[in-house]
């Protein structure tokens, strides 16, 4: 087989595209939900005439947006609730395993019918491994807005942040956090994971009409990986990301480098928000094949494969200097 011949399905290559979508969905369905909530209650209490000018605007937004699809807002409304911490999709309830973790870790026992509800992401995360940080996480949207702001810093000469800390960090802000949970009683450890965060402050500040203190530690996160370390609440402290992880370690789906086509150019290294190591194999269990590597590839060096190890170090790419100089 020739090297124009391996070529990785076309797909992948526009993968991380959908990926975007997926998030920007995911953020803009967290902003409709309490909309909707509040579009449920006015129709519920029957009060249209008692609402104040701003209210009433809201009222004929949603009944224009909703009345295509549904009949009876009250109870239409009700197909979509939650958010990405435990909600309910079209009947079923699902749950990020994180808030499972915490809820056997606060009550001491397992609820099991709650525990159902983490069961879809952690098989998905089985096969998938951490896609959860890469595909739906909103937090991930922002930080990785939060990446492009780094970018236009560093053009205009502003440093940014580039520490590197141990990555086991946040595997003991993990265990701390189930440990406070058990010995408080109260699932305090989702105070710190930026998806039940956003999607608390989200409510918040539509709903309720302020921001609690959430929104102050997640503007921290932020400012954190734009000043101290890429990427780097992700990386080192989120307990979320350290579950995932875990759970992921052995998933079916990963990525590899098709070594016959490398050029050793490196821009799947520069590219990656976790600080991993495409180029020399080196994905491992912190990949959550956010597929970007595969995106800015130039010689589709990059694909998916079944396995549940990585492959070994291959050696310098094929198409580089290093190979060609050792090969000729």
């Amino acid at each position: 087989m020739t090297n124009n011949e391996i070529k990785p399905f076309f797909l992948w290559k526009h993968l991380n595209k959908f990926r975007w979508l997926v998030l920007s969905t995911v953020f803009l369905m967290l902003i409709y939900l309490p909309f909707a909530h509040l579009y449920q209650t006015f129709v519920a209490s029957f009060s249209y005439d008692l609402l104040d000018p701003s209210e009433k605007q809201l009222y004929d937004l949603m009944q224009v947006l909703t009345s295509p699809f549904i009949s009876d807002p009250a109870l239409g409304l009700d197909a979509i609730k939650g958010n990405t911490w435990s909600g309910n999709f079209f009947g079923y309830k699902i749950s990020d395993p994180l808030a499972v973790v915490g809820q056997i870790a606060s009550g001491l026992t397992i609820y099991w019918p709650f525990f159902v509800t983490g069961l879809i992401p952690i098989i998905l995360t089985i096969i998938f491994g951490r896609f959860f940080c890469g595909w739906i996480c909103p937090a991930t949207f922002l930080y990785e807005l939060n990446t492009i702001t780094a970018l236009w810093l560093q053009r205009l000469g502003i440093k940014t942040g580039k520490k590197r800390f141990n990555r086991k960090l946040k595997y003991l802000v993990l265990a701390i956090g189930v440990a406070i949970s058990a010995m408080t009683g109260s699932v305090l450890i989702s105070m710190i994971y930026p998806p039940a965060i956003i999607g608390r402050e989200i409510y918040f500040g539509i709903a309720l009409g302020g921001f609690g203190a959430g929104l102050v530690f997640f503007v921290l996160t932020l400012l954190f990986d734009l000043l101290v370390s890429r990427r780097g609440f992700c990386r080192y402290v989120c307990p979320g990301g350290a579950l995932y992880s875990l759970l992921g370690r052995f998933r079916l789906f990963r990525i590899k480098r098709i070594v016959e086509n490398c050029n050793d150019c490196a821009k799947c290294n520069a590219i990656c928000e976790f600080g991993l190591d495409p180029l020399r194999d080196g994905f491992g269990q912190e990949c959550n094949n956010c597929t970007a590597c595969i995106a800015i590839c130039p010689t589709d060096a990059l694909t998916f494969n079944i396995n549940i190890k990585d492959v070994k170090n291959q050696g310098p790419g094929h198409l580089g200097k290093v190979y060609k100089k050792s090969h000729s």
